[in-house]
């Protein structure tokens, strides 16, 4: 959603609920027609160390696959880490 910065200060504590129901939403403010900030929920960290033992546990579960390489399990890193969609 895109907003010019008066209408944003207006209806900021209702985005602001929007934003809690909705954590995928985000609002682009504009000043003169350009898009100068963004409002959007805050995501959570991961843990420390999180990443490191996915992607060990994703080698294991590869290589029990019968992965050849460290390079068929780089390949798949990033969706298995951020649950990305492929």
């Amino acid at each position: 959603m895109r907003l010019p910065i008066s209408e944003f200060r207006r209806r900021l504590p209702a985005l602001v609920r929007e934003l809690q129901r909705d954590p995928t939403a985000y609002v682009q403010i504009t000043v003169r027609e350009e898009a100068v900030a963004e409002l959007r929920s805050i995501q959570p960290a991961p843990a420390p160390g999180e990443a490191a033992r996915r992607l060990l546990a994703l080698e294991r579960r590869m290589r029990a696959r019968g992965a050849k390489s460290p390079k068929d399990v780089s390949r798949r890193a990033d969706e298995y880490l951020y649950d990305i969609e492929r």
